[in-house]
């Protein structure tokens, strides 16, 4: 009875009553828990009120409870979807701004509620680092529009956190959406007009829509046409082989961007607007290249002068690599009790197929006293010896090989981290080298190579046409004590951009190849088929699909490394012979260490059948 009348008690079913009255839903089951909040069907997760609960804290979870509520209440999936752009920027900006809507309307009628949903943003964007920032980036851009439009709509400043990011942003963008964000304050009550009007926010951003909203762009410019010219219209997309027109796309917002400056080329961070590219012009990411694409080409790169291997540790400075690891952490000890059981589990069962076995009845060696009882009986029978042999376990290393593409961004990418954390201080105990490995690209939608193959005449099946980026979070040869600090880069703003998965294997691969380990294990975790815009606009759509598949086959054809892969959301069956798929990340840690403790097993199965062969011989 203490329980349920406690405060922490009394907070939670205060917070899961308002919920439900804003969202005016009653059917609502609200839980608490150590996730960050989430929101499926109508189930909505809340994260664990403190204990000492201080005010700002109260409030920062009421405004998650409150930014649900208002999604619930105010957002219409259906006409979302259908106005939704296709290509990732896009996107995120088109989700910001909806964002901002629902709240906006909550905002204007709940003093409370706007009040609430300052103190999450503001805790948000402290979290990710935005008081840091220093230029305009890719990764905050939609933030940024998010927070104009918010304070046009609300009269709201942006949260004390991001103030500093929105002057950054705000003479650029106030030049260019300055009249569309004054028409989504007129059409912030009708979701689809706002959602038009969003349409045409993000090309005037130069910002291009997608392949796959051809015909939803069409009617959102011209809403009052005929039907039939309409689908003339979507007539001529489709015949493009599912290739987005070039008629009516903005200009591509990645072009040669922060590559130009050594700052900005370091980063690898792209800058909305910074290009000089004809959008007109065929061979632009959106466009249909010159010539056919040959669906037989033969994978290559136009360019891998600026592809880099590097480590993790260059790519941030150390304070702010110490505040991002301080971050996983604090993420870390969510998940620490159950991953943490698991791992001792896996480190049980590897250490008892390292410890050392007795042989018996032998001719020699140490006398067996628990057998001398039977020459005491039967004098006859002769003294029994034993020996001590150790178990044979293969030197071991295994590869976690981590997609970091922008679809990976928040709680995969975390828990990614998180689980290749506690696996490799796991497989250390045991006496297994681990090494860490991520992959994307250095620019979105294409950089210095595709600056040369502009350069070259746009020729066409040019290859890969992205600056390849692989990072080093962990060395095979590196104690995980001194490692720990890289594996926060992954959460850092801006580091997750596309997948070129291909590449990425053969470089995994090639690495363990170099390693004198009798035995290695390859382990990938990604969350979907290799992407990369710039290279697919002017290739056949499975370029990368079909070279990840070729390098899968030679790598389980050579047989040297054991390959295995999980999936989230996605299945990757079809590609590995030896996969899994998850469809919640907060399976990842436990699947790892189940596919591999599964992979040991296989070896300690392989070697006592080559045994038993032996003594029958």
């Amino acid at each position: 009875m203490a329980q349920a009348s406690s405060p922490t008690e009394i907070f939670k079913r205060a917070t899961a009553s308002t919920l439900r009255a804003i969202a005016e839903r009653d059917d609502l089951t609200v839980g608490f828990g150590p996730e960050p909040p989430g929101l499926a069907g109508s189930r909505v997760k809340l994260p664990n009120p403190a204990r000492d609960l201080p005010p700002e804290e109260a409030a920062q979870l009421r405004g998650a409870a409150d930014s649900m509520a208002l999604r619930l209440r105010y957002h219409d999936d259906a006409v979302h979807s259908k106005r939704l752009p296709g290509s990732a920027l896009a996107r995120s900006v088109f989700e910001a701004l909806e964002q901002a809507r629902v709240e906006a309307l909550g905002s204007r009628r709940m003093v409370g509620v706007a009040a609430n949903l300052t103190a999450m943003l503001d805790e948000q964007y402290r979290r990710q680092g935005f008081e840091r920032v220093t230029e305009r980036t890719e990764g905050t851009m939609a933030e940024a529009v998010r927070l104009l439009t918010r304070e046009a709509l609300t009269h709201e400043p942006p949260p004390p956190a991001a103030r500093h990011v929105v002057d950054l942003w705000r003479p650029w963008l106030e030049g260019k959406i300055a009249r569309d964000i004054a028409e989504l304050d007129r059409t912030v009550l009708d979701q689809d007009s706002y959602a038009r009007v969003t349409r045409r926010l993000i090309q005037d951003l130069d910002i291009d829509l997608g392949e796959l909203d051809d015909s939803s762009s069409d009617e959102s410019q011209g809403g009052e046409e005929a039907e039939g010219e309409n689908e003339s219209e979507s007539g001529e997309s489709s015949s493009a082989g599912a290739q987005p027109s070039s008629e009516g796309s903005p200009a591509d917002s990645a072009d040669a961007d922060s590559e130009e400056d050594g700052e900005a080329d370091a980063e690898g961070e792209m800058m909305p607007g910074a290009s000089d590219d004809d959008p007109g012009r065929p061979g632009r990411p959106g466009t249909l290249p010159r010539g056919r694409p040959d669906e037989n080409a033969v994978y290559r790169a136009f360019s891998t002068t600026a592809d880099e291997v590097v480590d993790a540790d260059k790519l941030c400075d150390s304070d702010e690599l110490g505040r991002l690891r301080h971050l996983l952490d604090q993420q870390l000890s969510h998940l620490q009790s159950v991953i943490a059981r698991l791992a001792n589990r896996l480190q049980r069962r590897l250490l008892a197929k390292q410890t050392r076995a007795w042989e018996f009845d032998l001719e020699e060696g140490i006398l067996d006293a628990a057998r001398l009882s039977r020459v005491v009986t039967n004098p006859v029978l002769p003294l029994s010896y034993k020996r001590e042999r150790e178990m044979e376990f293969r030197d071991t290393v295994v590869s976690l090989l981590i997609d970091n593409s922008g679809s990976m961004r928040g709680r995969p990418i975390t828990v990614a981290a998180m689980s290749a954390d506690i696996l490799a201080r796991t497989l250390e105990r045991c006496g297994v080298k681990v090494e860490i490995l991520g992959f994307t690209t250095r620019a979105w939608k294409g950089g210095q190579a595709r600056e040369k193959w502009i350069a070259a005449g746009k020729p066409a099946n040019p290859g890969r046409l992205n600056d390849l980026r692989h990072i080093v979070y962990k060395p095979a040869d590196a104690p995980w004590r001194r490692a720990r600090r890289n594996l926060g880069l992954m959460l850092r703003e801006g580091i997750l951009k596309e997948n070129i998965d291909g590449e990425a294997l053969m470089w995994a691969h090639n690495r363990l190849l170099g390693r004198p380990e009798e035995r290695r294990i390859l382990m990938v975790i990604s969350d979907g088929a290799p992407v990369d815009d710039s290279t697919l606009s002017v290739n056949p759509g499975n370029y990368l699909e079909k070279h990840l598949r070729e390098v899968i086959r030679e790598i389980e054809r050579i047989g040297s490394v054991e390959l295995t892969a999980i999936g989230i959301g996605h299945d990757v069956t079809r590609y590995y012979r030896r996969a899994v798929t998850i469809v919640d990340a907060e399976q990842l840690g436990g699947v790892m260490l189940e596919r591999l403790a599964d992979l040991f097993e296989e070896e300690s199965t392989g070697q006592n059948r080559v045994k038993s062969r032996r003594r029958a011989a």
